[in-house]
């Protein structure tokens, strides 16, 4: 045994006696003191208060009770039944969705999966999935609101009611841009729940989520407020699509996608559709799809089985306090154009990169999320006017919307290189090679990244290997050396304005370049 060990065994020895005795000591004394505790206790128990005492909280109860009483009947779950591809099966390796933890899926789109499988070490074959989500009735004859993510792919849909009867359902369209659904059952006389105006929506509001968290704990509800407004959607494949979203704190979960949001009357405000959580779960970010954009795509697919979304063509980011000052503005507010699609609405109305856009049909144009959202939920053919900002002269273009088909943007929210430390990042002439090896189109002009330093302004920047520099501060570059000598150009100490080409769009970035360089 280790001397330290020893020591202590033998401390402890020495002090068993006292120990004891002061324990027994203790112990009598919690006899003779515990009795007249427990009579003082008994003698003085707090009594309920009264309702005059707790009556604001006894109103809020009521509140939500009622609202929940009101919606809940109107609420469903929606049961899913999907096929997935060969290509999907291989790649979950014979074991499907159900083979990978909820908290490795991305966040807000958890389905509990599970597929039939193939036989280890068999040819991937289709696989059956099953998932759950929520949905909200709007129409007494069965018409029903969900996600597009809850069906998406459905050989079979079935819809569990309150009053637990269960119906199939039929896909009646879907919004994919939007991520809305509609599908009926063949129902009449069902319990429905009004739309209300999110655009009266403001933070602080209190609002309620129903739906059927984690697919099994059906027709529940939480409570929360209105955390912000006009969020965008980070996890979106399509940067371009509308954002928009209400997000909230009332408690929304895997399952919960499709329900309703709504608030302190009773009326839809939402429909919940993801969440920002690093477990899967929630996490105190909820966002929902506000009923402004909602209900027009609902009608739309009710009416139409389609929705026909508006389109532009641009390329869109902010106007921000740190970039203003390049595009001459002293203000904060409008939409930078980084991109023009060629043979676009908006490149036969003339409108160029650095356009920034202030006005749609004479009203203000506050970020890129509130024209993305107000083009795209324009009919195509719509004519509009825009107010542009160029070269800091305000000009006025008329154009004609066209119609989005999912492939363009509706108004979008090596050897021989160079080095340059005042960014951090080296630069190469994209030469048929790195054209080749970084899949350049070929109308895209300027310097390819090849290096960017960890840490640096360009890394800060968000620049990353096989983006293309097609300008500085609003300047052209042609090759890796015009990009140099325009950065040389420079006086230091001043931020640079760089158009940056990446594999997701256009993008403008202003860099805060190195000093003493």
């Amino acid at each position: 045994m280790r001397v330290s060990t020893k020591s202590l065994v033998g401390m402890a020895k020495k002090m068993a006696v006292p120990v004891g005795a002061i324990a027994t000591l203790l112990f009598t004394l919690s006899l003779l003191l515990g009795h007249n505790v427990a009579h003082a206790a008994s003698s003085s128990a707090a009594a309920p208060l009264d309702n005059s005492s707790v009556a604001p909280l006894v109103a809020l109860d009521n509140a939500v009770e009622a609202v929940a009483a009101r919606v809940t009947p109107a609420v469903v779950t929606v049961s899913v039944t999907a096929r997935a591809s060969a290509d999907q099966a291989s790649q979950d390796n014979g074991q499907g969705m159900g083979g990978i933890p909820p908290q490795a899926l991305p966040p807000g789109f958890q389905f509990f999966f599970g597929p039939q499988g193939n036989g280890q070490g068999a040819k991937p074959a289709p696989q059956i999935e099953h998932g759950i989500g929520s949905g909200v009735i709007i129409s007494p004859d069965g018409y029903i609101v969900t996600n597009n993510h809850v069906v998406e792919g459905a050989t079979e849909i079935r819809v569990a009611l309150h009053d637990r009867r269960v119906f199939p359902a039929k896909l009646i369209g879907t919004d994919k841009l939007n991520d809305l659904a509609v599908i009926k059952i063949n129902a009449t006389g069902l319990t429905t729940v009004p739309w209300g105006d999110s655009t009266k929506l403001r933070p602080g509001q209190t609002v309620l989520a129903f739906g059927s968290p984690f697919g099994y704990f059906h027709f529940s509800v939480t409570r929360g407020i209105v955390s912000a407004l006009n969020r965008p959607n980070p996890y979106s494949e399509n940067r371009r699509a509308p954002g928009d979203y209400i997000q909230t704190d009332a408690a929304i979960n895997p399952g919960n996608s499709g329900g309703p949001l709504v608030d302190a009357h009773g009326e839809v405000v939402g429909i919940d559709t993801f969440i920002i959580s690093d477990s899967g779960s929630f996490a105190g970010a909820g966002f929902a799809i506000p009923s402004e954009i909602a209900k027009a795509s609902a009608d739309a697919l009710i009416k139409y089985g389609v929705v026909h979304h508006g389109y532009l063509g641009i390329s869109i980011e902010d106007v921000t306090p740190e970039n203003a000052s390049f595009f001459n503005l002293h203000d904060a507010y409008g939409t930078i154009i980084s991109q023009v699609t060629p043979d676009s609405p908006a490149s036969r109305a003339g409108l160029k990169n650095g356009d920034v856009i202030r006005e749609l049909n004479g009203k203000r144009v506050d970020d890129s999320n509130s024209l993305q959202v107000a083009v795209s939920e324009m009919a195509p053919g719509t004519s509009i006017e825009l107010g542009v900002l160029r070269n800091g002269q305000m000009e006025n273009f008329k154009a004609t919307v066209g119609e989005y088909h999912g492939g363009g943007s509706v108004a979008d929210s090596g050897t021989g290189s160079n080095q340059h430390a005042r960014l951090g990042v080296s630069v190469s002439d994209l030469t048929p090679d790195v054209r080749q090896q970084l899949n350049v189109p070929q109308n895209v002009q300027g310097a390819a990244i090849q290096n960017v330093t960890p840490g640096s302004p360009a890394d800060d920047a968000g620049l990353a290997p096989g983006d293309v520099i097609l300008e500085v501060d609003r300047h052209p570059v042609t090759d890796a050396q015009s990009f140099v000598n325009q950065i040389h150009a420079v006086p230091a100490n001043k931020d640079i304005l760089l158009l940056i080409w990446s594999k997701d769009g256009t993008f403008y970035r202003v860099v805060h370049p190195a000093q003493n360089q």
